[in-house]
């Protein structure tokens, strides 16, 4: 089985000869950093897509990707919405209702999980308003165009192996503990949209106690919305705290074999 980060919540998993992607956003603005050189055409061999929730950092490339493929998509009715408005093929869409749907397509399990969006903080609003200025118009129009709609957590089963991949972290404990019912061989985690995100993605991985634990969505993927999240006390407070967890961290578009 094969990963590959993307960028921001961005994977693609081959598993055999099945290919699928979670939130797979390739856009990006020149000041982006890293540079994300793949285009959504080169993603058109998955099978299937699998969404977090709909804001654009997650959504936005999805329809191109249909386009040149026979992907269909799983995600929310707000996001499957909005892909229709964007005029994605509809027959290829799926809106996922129910927390615990599951889904078997032969050389692996998917199964949503309803999840909550992290609460962006007062601290980390102030800091994104004064680096917008005068373009705070423009960008919340970007916002107000992907509403994110009912949060998902993705958690795929393949050859015994478990994935457990979150768009956004706001899970409350409840929910993590709901999840800790099976164990977590991969943890996907985000770290972006809170000042003490870092300590919040620490709790997933005190409660879900993975073997591997993968950070993501730290990059500054579409600058001056975003910025670059430093993950070093993230990956400090794992290695003291849970020892028994490995953290890797991957570069944009790398591919490793699990």
């Amino acid at each position: 089985m094969k990963l590959q980060w993307l960028g921001t919540a961005g994977f693609k998993v081959e598993a055999g000869a099945q290919v699928f992607l979670v939130d797979p956003y390739l856009t990006r603005n020149k000041q982006a950093r890293p540079v994300q050189a793949t285009q959504p055409w080169e993603l058109s061999g998955a099978g299937q897509i699998f969404i977090t929730h709909g804001h654009f950092d997650h959504l936005y490339d999805v329809p191109a990707i249909m386009e040149r493929g026979k992907s269909t998509v799983y995600c929310s009715e707000i996001a499957a919405t909005t892909l229709l408005r964007e005029r994605a093929d509809g027959g290829r869409v799926h809106a996922v209702t129910s927390d615990g749907y599951a889904a078997d397509f032969g050389g692996y399990k998917a199964e949503a999980f309803f999840s909550r969006h992290v609460k962006f903080d007062i601290p980390l609003v102030a800091r994104a308003l004064w680096r917008v200025g005068l373009g705070y118009r423009r960008f919340s129009a970007i916002n107000r165009s992907y509403p994110p709609g009912q949060v998902l957590s993705w958690r795929f089963t393949i050859g015994g192996y478990t994935i457990h991949h979150f768009g956004s972290a706001g899970s409350p404990p409840g929910e993590l503990q709901s999840l800790t019912a099976r164990p977590t061989d991969l943890l996907l985690v985000p770290l972006q949209g809170h000042t003490h995100i870092c300590d919040i993605a620490l709790e997933y991985v005190r409660l879900l106690k993975p073997r591997l634990v993968i950070p993501h969505h730290q990059d500054d993927f579409y600058p001056p919305i975003s910025t670059y999240v430093d993950i070093a006390p993230f990956i400090a407070q794992v290695r003291e705290k849970c020892p028994a967890t490995e953290v890797r961290v991957m570069d944009i578009n790398e591919v490793i074999t699990l």
